[in-house]
């Protein structure tokens, strides 16, 4: 059967949130041994995004906005895997799109995020330690550089092409991965 995932979007960022399912709960059992609980009752959402770790680490809200994390999300920095577990997301909301995939669409897709942690050979991806914004949220080191070029939001595109999703091949905005995706496919 087909399996719904969510893409969440603000004015710069967009994450990918997959059903906190046995299997999904299974694939990213490294980050409840990593001290955040994703079996945690009422959780029904696990949340993706990837980017710079100056800006997603020194950056917990707008108002903490400074020049060096900036400067460096628009030059080079390396990169991090935010993970985050919530309730239930309203669909009505504007910033939420919903996506059916197919099972094996679906276990790409996972694959594909779970292979975005950087681990050492054999040895399983490890959190950043003390970086969190709360107690539902925990950020790993990810593989790749982030600057403008090669942002969240077209982490996030790369990861839907993974499954049967068509998207834009670079899509810097989250409103250009919503209008390459409704271009792309039939919604």
């Amino acid at each position: 059967g087909s399996r719904r995932i969510l893409i969440l979007s603000n004015a710069i960022h967009t994450d990918i949130a997959l059903p906190a399912d046995e299997d999904v709960l299974a694939a990213f059992g490294f980050v409840s041994e990593g001290g955040l609980e994703l079996d945690h009752p009422g959780v029904v959402w696990i949340v993706f995004g990837w980017g710079g770790r100056s800006f997603y680490l020194e950056t917990p809200t707008w108002a903490e906005l400074k020049p060096g994390p900036v400067f460096d999300a628009l030059t080079w920095d390396s990169s991090v895997m935010h993970v985050r577990r919530t309730g239930t997301i309203p669909l009505s909301l504007d910033e939420v799109q919903s996506l059916d995939l197919s099972g094996e669409s679906f276990d790409a897709l996972v694959n594909d995020i779970r292979s975005s942690f950087k681990s050492m050979p054999r040895l399983k991806p490890e959190p950043i330690p003390d970086a969190a914004y709360d107690a539902h949220d925990m950020f790993f080191p990810a593989k790749g550089v982030f600057n403008a070029l090669v942002g969240c939001n077209t982490w996030t595109a790369a990861r839907l092409r993974a499954t049967r999703y068509r998207t834009g091949v670079w899509t810097p905005l989250p409103r250009m991965l919503t209008w390459s995706l409704a271009l792309h496919n039939t919604l």
